[in-house]
């Protein structure tokens, strides 16, 4: 496994909406494999492949908590795609690996359902609430060109956006 490069907010990846998997062979499944170790290591719940600068439609996910004891429980998803949303919205505190220390309440479906490929080149359908709900569609927007702050006011979009771009020009510096 390698940890991989996140991109930082304003990358064209970042906006560039992933082409589908053909089918999860061994090199989509290393791809999982380090994105994997590279979402643990920043550390974060979500990644998706375009924040690695990998136009595919790939993400992965695990919610677990470890530093309660939980132990990991991965998702690697294929192609996911939404195929049912409930009508309730619920409201979270997002954030993103490639928008680093910025946090805002986003308002999505309560629950979905998503079909995927799994790692093993399966097809999948999975129900997703709360935190999970969240993460799932938060990750499936990247792979479709759009981060979180795509969803807010003009006005908090900017603010974050402009503090984003501080951060970057002093990560490129170092």
């Amino acid at each position: 496994m390698a940890k991989l490069p996140i991109l930082i907010n304003p990358e064209p990846a970042l906006q560039t909406k992933s082409e589908s998997v053909g089918e999860v062979n061994s090199a989509v499944r290393k791809q999982m494999q380090d994105m994997l170790e590279t979402m643990y290591d920043a550390p974060g719940i979500g990644l998706a492949a375009n924040q690695v600068n990998v136009l595919n439609r790939v993400l992965v996910m695990d919610l677990a908590d470890t530093a309660k004891g939980e132990d990991k429980s991965p998702i690697c998803m294929a192609n996911p795609e939404i195929i049912w949303e409930s009508d309730n919205l619920s409201s979270w505190n997002e954030g993103c690996l490639s928008l680093p220390e910025h946090y805002a309440e986003v308002k999505r479906p309560a629950i979905v359902r998503v079909k995927y490929l799994d790692e093993n080149n399966d097809l999948q359908e999975g129900e997703f609430e709360g935190l999970a709900s969240h993460c799932v569609q938060h990750e499936i927007d990247h792979l479709n060109g759009i981060v979180f702050t795509d969803h807010l006011s003009r006005l908090k979009r900017n603010i974050i956006l402009k503090k984003v771009a501080k951060i970057k020009k002093g990560m490129d510096i170092l």
